[in-house]
């Protein structure tokens, strides 16, 4: 019998990964105390990753490693942090933590209903993988589908096709990543998004893209990931089918059959 798939984005959807509070401030620190100054390395860090996200070399946009070496030699000065290794030492709670109550129970419930569990992030499986552990996740998912390994990253297609089976849905909190990625995909978009305005919460989920608030909501959404401020209309592709504003609720959908 085919495996029928439910993948899940990682950061802001399931859980909160030690990279912006911890990670990256101790980089900071160890290439100013290198360079006897503040210098602000993870601002160009970041500008080098967008850089390459914009070209579509999604694999090379998420190795930090690479990114912090470039940014070194640019420097003129030698890379002394292995960023695994800080991911490991930050990866303990409550600096990692898990986005909601609950969260490994809907997981368990899911693989009663017959799904396979697969997590697909643009996250390095050594960065993805030790907050996983930390935090009681990596149990629960058959497969974790990252850029390093299937050689491209979120949006681009190819990475859902790395799960042998029936992709029924994903589930992300990014409209230019998760819902871009599941709609090219021709699989269920489904949006977590945890700040619905009560007005779209009495909504069930599968009828909140439906009306036009959500609509200019999620018209918000994409300025701010695009950063442009000045976009006036959002494509079809980047609008999402069902709209979650709790992992709960994703239980649900599945049971009124709502995904599939």
């Amino acid at each position: 019998m085919s495996k029928r798939w439910l993948s899940f984005d990682l950061d802001g959807t399931l859980m909160q990964n030690p990279f912006g509070a911890w990670v990256f401030p101790e980089i900071a620190r160890v290439i100013s105390g290198q360079l006897g100054r503040e210098h602000d390395i993870v601002s160009e860090m970041v500008t080098e990753h967008e850089r390459r996200m914009s070209q579509e070399r999604y694999v090379e946009a998420y190795d930090w490693d690479d990114i912090l070496v470039s940014r070194c030699d640019a420097l003129s000065i030698e890379k002394k942090i292995d960023i695994e290794s800080l991911v490991r030492k930050h990866s303990v709670m409550p600096k990692v933590n898990l986005l909601e109550d609950g969260i490994l129970q809907m997981l368990e419930e899911t693989k009663k209903r017959g799904f396979s569990l697969a997590v697909v992030t643009n996250g390095f499986h050594k960065f993805q993988a030790p907050v996983m552990e930390a935090l009681g996740l990596l149990e629960y998912f058959d497969e974790i589908i990252t850029p390093e390994r299937a050689g491209t990253g979120k949006p681009d297609p190819v990475i859902l096709q790395k799960l042998q089976g029936k992709v029924i849905a994903h589930v992300g909190d990014r409209l230019d990543h998760d819902i871009q990625l599941a709609n090219r995909s021709h699989v269920t978009s489904i949006l977590i998004e945890r700040k619905l305005p009560e007005e779209l919460l009495m909504f069930q989920p599968q009828m909140r893209a439906n009306d036009h608030r959500m609509r200019l909501f999620c018209l918000e959404k994409w300025r701010r990931e695009c950063k442009n401020p000045l976009l006036s209309e959002l494509p079809e592709l980047f609008m999402p089918r069902i709209v979650i504003g709790s992992m709960g609720e994703l239980l649900s959908v599945l049971d009124e059959q709502g995904v599939g």
